[in-house]
């Protein structure tokens, strides 16, 4: 009995111990279902926007469209840089039935080489099936002809057609327009801190030099794009929202293409550059640098083999020397100087000095200054000093007025900075003063180290578009202009009769110069090309208009300050540097000019009957009869 009551009360203390153990996982299942349920409301509720956006992520793809590049042309309105249909072979793998085969049978009709297809095999690997991928690039119409007969054969290989940049005249302006080729690491990163980069993201192209570069921002336009629904292996199954892209503005330049041609003409097979300005705003009528190179190359990719032969042609053609190259500016500154003497009262219009040939730096035994002339000028006033390009009236000129005037005035002049021209590519080239002298070469500026200055040799260099420059400033009497190529915009969808003038750029005038200093450096520059002493006299004798100039010989030897481009040619090219300036009609000028031929010997015997072909040229148009 006992016994029996004992496993009654066992089995009592068995369900009392199993009713809590029920209890308490009730209450954890309760509990569960609870986190459960609060876990599934804070999903479907809480986040439902945050996951909805997640899926719609996944579901809805933005597909960006590339704007087409805007045009550019010539003041004339001559296309100059277009966009043209570029066709090529495409293969989408997943509606071709037998890949070998197939590539076999394309072989028969159309030039695809090995490398084509190793390249179409490497692409296909890293696409998706459905994604058609480029086996032959660049197709002649003829190619694609010969294809689209026999398209029907080759399922899933169609021709498709994209816009690429050409450039119709070749070299002759490349150093202008420049051009355009594929983007790479550096631009991206460039147009990453820009902020830009979103709207690169279609574009595969960017301007990489000239115009291109500059207006970039302009010319490449707006990108636009397309929502469209895609599935889980990444199938677009259709198009939600579209927007356009909006293409960039055509430009209209200064440049006048068939003057251009013509000085590329005179230029050709020598080494050098030349620089023409309209005086009326300083636009750039025409820039050439020879030997130059055809920028079409660079635009669907140049091969290493080609670039390395332009990077070691002893010529330099990727150089523009017009903006980049830098020379002495040598006697083509004696204008300059000139007024800047006048102005400072270091000279006056009746001061005349005898020029026995030499000039010595006064009370010292220092090697005496050499004239071009060795037996001298003779007696000499400012004018003549222009005329006959007297060294010595110059020399003493320097002495005088010390390298702090000298460079500051020059530097009015525009020499030692940025012309403002709209090309990235320009030097400053250099404008010496006490402080570059001792930043440069730890010394002090030395008395002697100023007369070279005032023929513009020694320590000065400068570049043909800052020459080109500051001779505008003397025909504009101290107004400053910056020489541009910009002349106008239009906007997509306009004609050129709707064009939007560019502003120009202006800078401080040289104010306090009287008209009449102004005058005796003009009038010494027309005496140059018309007296009877005048250095370019028998290049400018029979011309029907009136016209001024400056010549000047630059000594190869002071490339060495600076020498950005030849530096590794001095010891081969011994000869000076020609230099020309100038500007035609006399009293209402049409053209300011500066000609360089580097190693070409005398400014005067050669730059001088380069710029006078060049004046007539654009002065007599029909009349002109050129004789080369």
């Amino acid at each position: 009995m006992l016994r029996r009551r004992s496993q009654i009360r066992d089995y009592q203390e068995e369900a009392r111990l199993f009713t809590r153990r029920a209890i308490v996982a009730f209450i954890g299942i309760v509990f569960l279902v609870g986190v459960l349920v609060a876990n599934l409301y804070n999903i479907q509720v809480n986040q439902f926007q945050d996951y909805k956006t997640r899926s719609n992520d996944n579901r809805i793809k933005v597909v960006p469209i590339a704007p087409n590049r805007g045009l550019i042309y010539d003041r004339n309105g001559v296309l100059l840089a277009e966009n043209r249909p570029v066709f090529s072979l495409e293969v989408t793998p997943e509606k071709v039935p037998n890949m070998d085969e197939t590539l076999k049978r394309l072989q028969t009709i159309l030039p695809i080489s090995e490398d084509d297809i190793e390249q179409f095999d490497k692409e296909r690997r890293h696409s998706r099936r459905f994604n058609a991928v480029p086996l032959m690039t660049q197709l002649t119409q003829q190619q694609v002809a010969k294809f689209s007969v026999r398209q029907h054969e080759f399922p899933g290989v169609t021709v498709n057609a994209a816009l690429k940049r050409y450039y119709p005249y070749g070299n002759v302006l490349t150093h202008v327009i420049g051009y355009v080729s594929r983007i790479n690491d550096r631009d991206m990163q460039r147009l990453t801190r820009e902020g830009k980069d979103s709207n690169y993201q279609a574009s595969r192209d960017i301007g990489k030099l000239g115009i291109e570069r500059y207006y970039e921002d302009m010319l490449h336009g707006t990108a636009g794009y397309q929502e469209v629904e895609v599935n889980s292996r990444g199938r677009v199954i259709r198009t939600l929202k579209y927007v356009p892209p909006e293409p960039g503005k055509d430009i209209v330049l200064n440049i006048d293409i068939n003057l251009q041609l013509y000085v590329d003409k005179l230029l050709e097979g020598r080494r050098g550059s030349a620089v023409i300005l309209d005086p009326h705003d300083n636009g750039v009528l025409a820039m050439v640098s020879s030997p130059s190179y055809d920028p079409n190359a660079f635009v669907h990719g140049i091969s290493s083999k080609a670039y390395s032969a332009l990077l070691n042609d002893k010529n330099r053609p990727l150089v523009n020397r017009a903006t980049l190259g830098i020379y002495p500016p040598a006697s083509t500154i004696k204008p300059l100087m000139a007024v800047a003497a006048l102005t400072e009262g270091v000279i006056t219009p009746n001061t005349t000095r005898n020029d026995p040939g030499y000039w010595r730096i006064p009370n010292s035994k220092t090697k005496p200054f050499r004239d071009w002339l060795r037996w001298g000028h003779g007696k000499v006033n400012v004018t003549k000093a222009i005329e006959e390009s007297v060294d010595t009236f110059f020399y003493q000129v320097a002495y005088d007025m010390g390298i702090d005037r000298i460079s500051r005035w020059m530097m009015m002049f525009g020499f030692g900075d940025y012309t403002g021209i709209d090309i990235l590519e320009e030097s400053k080239a250099n404008m010496p003063t006490r402080e570059w002298k001792m930043q440069r070469h730890r010394t002090p500026w030395y008395q002697g180290d100023t007369i070279p200055v005032g023929i513009g040799q020694g320590y000065w260099t400068a570049t043909p578009m800052q020459i080109t420059k500051a001779m505008s400033v003397l025909v504009h009497h101290g107004e400053v202009l910056a020489p541009h190529f910009l002349r106008a915009t239009i906007d997509n969808g306009r004609n050129l009769s709707e064009q939007v003038t560019a502003e120009v750029e202006t800078y401080p005038p040289i104010a306090g110069v009287p008209e009449r200093y102004w005058n005796i450096a003009i009038n010494g520059m027309y005496l140059v090309n018309n007296g009877k002493r005048g250095t370019a006299r028998r290049s400018f004798s029979d011309a029907p208009y009136k016209s001024a100039g400056k010549s000047g010989t630059a000594q190869v030897f002071g490339l060495g300050e600076d020498e950005e481009y030849n530096a590794d040619e001095i010891a081969e090219h011994l000869r000076d540097h020609a230099l020309f300036t100038g500007f035609a009609p006399l009293d209402s000028p049409k053209l300011i000019g500066t000609v360089v031929l580097e190693n070409a010997g005398g400014g005067s015997s050669h730059g001088a009957p380069v710029l006078r072909k060049i004046f007539d040229h654009v002065l007599l148009g029909a009349q002109h009869k050129d004789n080369d």
